[in-house]
């Protein structure tokens, strides 16, 4: 059995944290970091499910959980990294009209 193991080593040199809401039409919200993130969290404080993304993940992808505590991956409507910042695609349990998101992104 062979184990394979990939990573990288950086310093955090670039970390933002902050929250959303809209009252809009669904749309995907996409949040300016000025920094291509290498992991992002959302949360959706309101329902308290949540999603995650690591650097090497497929665009549109995440880890997500729901509040009862089931978890999957999902292969869209997660998030999509880009070089300035990231997008909350229209995951219908994290992005809700008038609900908060908290975030938090690291590169």
């Amino acid at each position: 059995m062979a184990i394979v193991s990939t990573q990288s080593h950086h310093q955090v040199r670039n970390m933002v944290v902050g929250r959303y809401l809209t009252d809009a039409t669904a749309a995907a919200i996409t949040i300016t970091t000025g920094f291509k993130p290498r992991y992002v969290k959302v949360v959706n404080n309101t329902s308290r499910d949540w999603y995650q993304w690591f650097e090497g993940m497929a665009a549109g992808s995440a880890h997500k959980t729901v509040a009862a505590g089931t978890g999957t991956s999902i292969t869209t409507l997660g998030i999509t990294v880009a070089e300035d910042g990231f997008t909350i695609g229209l995951d219908t349990d994290i992005n809700v009209i008038n609900e908060q998101l908290s975030f938090v992104a690291e590169g």
